[in-house]
């Protein structure tokens, strides 16, 4: 069943309410807290009701069902007789597990990729970029809780593949994801996230991906208030917004 602007705006409202609470613990500013909408659970009148409430930075997991949405997406605001809140454009965003294969699809649609896990990925997005004539805006997705089941590269790696990604011409390197321990208690995330910004301090420091340099893709609905504590740029939830 759709859901309403006025009930996602509801939830939008409780959802900044708890990031500002959370930046007033770090001495941080919200504005600084950007907000990427998954969609994966979402219809297509759901969506127009998201972009209605002024949220255009929108978020899939599966190269399937991301190429179906950003056609979706496109013809609806084709037939759009105004244009969104703010005059914003969609902001398309990569976040799921992204097979060599199936990169061309999403670098047509102009999205950041926030699951760039290996050598071999990078150097398949920096080749089709450069075919296609190309910069990808790309995360370094990071495996900080080292869950066997979960994409990233090892913690350890990280460094030397994120040189690696700075040096490469089509792909623009912006930064750090990774996903937490999935868990009722927010605290259990912490470590995952503390380890995350220690590795993005480190790589800052000896100018890794130099001013472009500035994000943590961190924090989905049961713990973006401690990913904001943590130093979170990037929030990407869904069912916090669809409740």
């Amino acid at each position: 069943m759709p859901i309403t602007k006025s009930r996602i705006e509801k939830n939008l409202g409780r959802i900044r309410n708890r990031i500002a609470d959370a930046c007033a613990r770090a001495g941080r500013s919200p504005d600084d807290v950007a907000i990427v909408t998954v969609t994966k659970a979402a219809d297509l009148e759901t969506i127009k009701s998201v972009l209605d409430a002024g949220l255009t930075d929108l978020g899939e997991n599966r190269v399937q069902q991301f190429t179906r949405r950003v056609e979706e997406v496109r013809g609806y605001l084709q037939r759009r007789r105004n244009d969104l809140p703010g005059g914003r454009g969609v902001r398309w965003h990569m976040i799921g597990h992204l097979q060599r294969n199936k990169v061309s699809p999403i670098l047509e649609t102009g999205a950041m990729i926030h699951s760039v896990d290996s050598l071999r990925l990078a150097e398949e997005i920096d080749s089709r970029g450069e075919r296609m004539d190309r910069v990808t805006d790309v995360m370094l997705q990071v495996n900080c809780s080292e869950e066997g089941q979960k994409s990233g590269c090892a913690v350890g790696a990280a460094v030397h593949l994120g040189e690696m990604l700075g040096s490469m011409k089509h792909l623009r390197l912006l930064g750090l994801m990774t996903m937490a321990p999935l868990a009722n208690d927010p605290e259990r995330a912490r470590p995952s996230f503390v380890r995350l910004r220690e590795l993005f301090e480190e790589m800052s420091g000896v100018k890794i991906g130099g001013d472009d340099f500035r994000h943590l893709s961190m924090g989905m609905t049961q713990d973006y208030g401690v990913a904001v504590e943590e130093g979170a740029t990037i929030l990407r939830i869904g069912t916090a917004l669809f409740e």
